[in-house]
């Protein structure tokens, strides 16, 4: 369960949250919307452990992003819009994921494959210097291959040719079965599939939540 009881986040004078309440349980599939700048991210962010609330809590499964953050980002996956610039190899990130996630490198492959992404001829080249259809493939395929109970994901198709979008969605409907997904999308037609829940945010608010 994610908990997020009445958080305020402010950047200076700037207001990205203000005093925003939700709770995301298993199962529950969410579109998180609103325009650029409704407080989306920041709210990922904390949830991540990245950002410090001015007020309020953030807690999964009980414990503190922040104070427990190890634990906590041993259940979550997350792909970022856009790719960190990772200068290992794919052998190099498939050998270090693998250890420090206990991921299984078998089920890397798998899941590039379904992603059509060809692993072995690309092992030795740099994550880095990757076309970014590639690079967000290959960040599909970790956070598949994690098998975390919970998900997000911040505009994952920004990158991805029509082909590998129908990919992405049809393996996440295969393996969402009693997880939670947070969907940050401009683009509810495309989720629309694979989501029970939309929320709309504006100004830092939450202005709707929806079961759909």
């Amino acid at each position: 369960m994610i908990e997020v009881k009445n958080v305020t986040k402010k950047f200076g004078s700037t207001l990205s949250l203000d005093n925003a309440s939700l709770t995301f349980e298993k199962n529950d599939y969410v579109a998180l919307m609103g325009p650029n700048g409704a407080g989306k991210t920041t709210l990922i962010r904390l949830i991540l452990g990245y950002y410090h609330p001015n007020s309020g809590e953030v807690l999964i499964n009980g414990l503190s992003p922040i104070k427990d953050r190890l634990e906590v980002l041993e259940h979550i996956s997350f792909v970022p819009q856009l790719p960190p610039p990772i200068k290992l190899s794919l052998e190099e990130l498939i050998s270090y994921v693998c250890a420090s996630a206990k991921i299984e490198k078998k089920e890397i492959f798998h899941f590039a494959k379904e992603m059509e992404l060809d692993l072995v001829p690309n092992l030795g080249k740099s994550f880095f210097k990757l076309s970014g259809g590639m690079k967000q493939k290959m960040l599909i395929a970790i956070s598949l291959a994690k098998k975390s109970e919970i998900i997000i994901y911040d505009e994952p198709t920004a990158n991805l040719d029509p082909k590998a979008r129908d990919n992405f969605y049809r393996l996440l409907k295969e393996n969402e079965n009693g997880k939670i997904s947070l969907f940050v999308s401009h683009r509810l037609d495309e989720i629309k599939d694979i989501v029970n829940r939309q929320i709309y945010m504006d100004l830092g608010k939450v202005v709707s939540d929806e079961k759909i």
